[in-house]
């Protein structure tokens, strides 16, 4: 009998001793793992810093190329309204002449037709009083040319 109390006695020891070194494991490989997650965020903060000056650069960049790509836009777009200005401009000031043009015909047949109308009511046109009038002053002058010889 004394013999199998040493067996279990003895694998109970076994026992012990591979859980004791599975636990030592377990606690070394525990400890690895948290040192790889420190070295990783480290690592992270380190290239993260790094990366985001990259980007910065890299946002610049593309920020120039929009604002050349905007200005770019925007003088074709300011041609384009300076061209289609200038033709509308010639166009008004050539419809403008026209207008003008039309205006004193129509002015001058207005002026026309209502001396005439005046003219057969027997009234005197402007230029019937202003002929009138300078023959008086003619006369007026004879008469005081007349006055003064006498």
């Amino acid at each position: 009998m004394s013999k199998v109390a040493v067996k279990k006695k003895v694998e109970v020891e076994v026992e012990v001793e591979e859980t004791g070194t599975v636990l030592s494991d377990v606690k070394v490989y525990a400890r690895k793992i948290w040192l790889a997650g420190l070295g990783a965020y480290a690592k992270a903060g380190q290239e993260g810093a790094e990366y985001f000056k990259e980007l910065v650069k890299n946002g610049e960049g593309v920020e120039k190329q929009g604002k050349k790509l905007v200005n770019e836009q925007v003088e074709a777009a300011n041609s384009q309204i300076d061209s289609v200005k200038a033709t509308v401009t010639s166009n008004v000031t050539s419809v403008k002449g026209k207008v003008e043009v039309q205006l004193d015909k129509i002015e001058k047949a207005f002026d026309n037709r209502v001396a005439s109308a005046l003219n057969r009511m027997g009234i005197p046109s402007k230029q019937d009083v202003a002929a009138l009038s300078a023959k008086l002053d003619e006369l007026s002058a004879l008469l005081e040319q007349v006055a003064r010889t006498k």
